[in-house]
C-alpha cells in the first residue's frame, strides 16, 4: 500500500467514525424526546396513585416508581453519551493549571468535608502557562475529584498536587481509598465498562477524551487496598506550536 492510498484510508476511517458518531448523537436526542414524555406521564400517574389505600394500588405505585427510577437512570446515561459523543471543540488559552485546580477544590470542599474527605494541596508556584479550554478541563478534573470520592465512603485524604516536569505540567490526584484491581485497570477508559451498579461507563472515557484532546496525556496508578493515583500531563505551549513558552499566570 503506498503512503497516498494509506492517508486516503486513515481519512475514509476518520471520516466513516465520525459520521457514526453524528448519527449516534441524533438517535441519542430522538430517544430523549419520547422518553421526557414517559417520564412525565409516570410522574402524573405517580401522583395520582399516591393517595391509594389498596394493596393493588400499592402494588400500582411500587412498578410506576421502578419505571420512573430506570427513565432517569436512561436520561443520566442518554445525556452522558451525547457529552461522549460529542466532538471536542476547545479553546485554548494560555492558563495557570493552579487556578483552574483551585476553583474545582473551591467548588467541591464543603461536599468533601460532608464525606469525611481531607484535601491537601500541594500546589507548584512559578508553574508555567499551558494552552487549555478552562471549562472542560474544570469538568475533568472534577469527574476525577468525584471518583476519588466514592472511593473512600468511610473519608480518607486526598493529595492534589501540581508540578512542573521537562516537557509538560502535571497534575496528581492520590487517594486513599479503596484502590483499583489489576484486571478492572485494563478496561478503567473503555466506554461503558463501569464497577458501580447505577454508572454509565463513559466518566473516564470522557475524561480522557478531553485530555488528549489537549494533546495531553491520563494515566492511573492503583493497587486495591492503597488507593489511586491519576496524573494529567499537558504539554507546554513550545511543544504544541513552536512557540515561545509564557510566563507563568492566567
Amino acid at each position: 500500500m503506498t503512503a497516498n492510498s494509506h492517508d486516503a484510508e486513515h481519512q475514509r476511517l476518520i471520516d466513516q467514525s465520525v459520521e457514526i458518531a453524528r448519527l449516534a448523537g441524533s438517535l441519542a436526542h430522538e430517544i430523549k424526546n419520547p422518553l421526557s414524555v414517559i417520564l412525565m406521564n409516570m410522574d402524573l400517574l405517580a401522583e395520582d396513585l399516591a393517595e391509594g389505600s389498596t394493596p393493588r394500588e400499592r402494588r400500582a405505585l411500587t412498578k410506576v416508581s421502578t419505571v420512573r427510577s430506570q427513565c432517569k437512570r436512561l436520561q443520566n446515561l442518554l445525556d452522558d453519551f451525547l457529552n461522549f459523543a460529542r466532538a471536542v471543540k476547545l479553546e485554548l488559552k494560555p492558563t495557570n493549571l493552579n487556578d483552574v485546580v483551585s476553583e474545582v477544590l473551591d467548588f467541591v470542599d464543603s461536599q468533601m468535608q460532608e464525606a469525611g474527605v481531607e484535601v491537601i494541596r500541594h500546589l507548584a508556584s512559578d508553574l508555567p502557562s499551558v494552552l487549555v479550554d478552562r471549562q472542560k478541563i474544570q469538568a475533568a478534573i472534577l469527574n476525577l475529584l468525584l471518583n476519588a470520592q466514592q472511593a473512600m465512603p468511610e473519608g480518607g485524604q486526598l493529595w492534589v498536587r501540581t508540578r512542573e516536569t521537562p516537557q509538560s505540567v502535571a497534575l496528581d490526584l492520590i487517594d486513599t481509598g479503596s484502590g483499583i484491581d489489576d484486571e478492572t485497570l485494563l478496561h478503567i477508559f473503555e466506554p461503558f465498562y463501569s464497577t458501580k451498579a447505577s454508572g454509565s461507563g463513559l466518566g473516564l472515557p470522557t475524561t480522557r477524551r478531553i485530555i488528549e484532546g489537549h494533546n495531553g496525556a491520563i494515566s492511573v496508578q492503583s493497587k486495591p487496598g492503597h488507593g489511586t493515583q491519576f496524573t494529567l500531563e499537558f504539554p507546554l505551549p513550545a511543544r504544541i506550536g513552536g512557540s515561545e513558552r509564557p510566563a507563568g499566570g492566567a
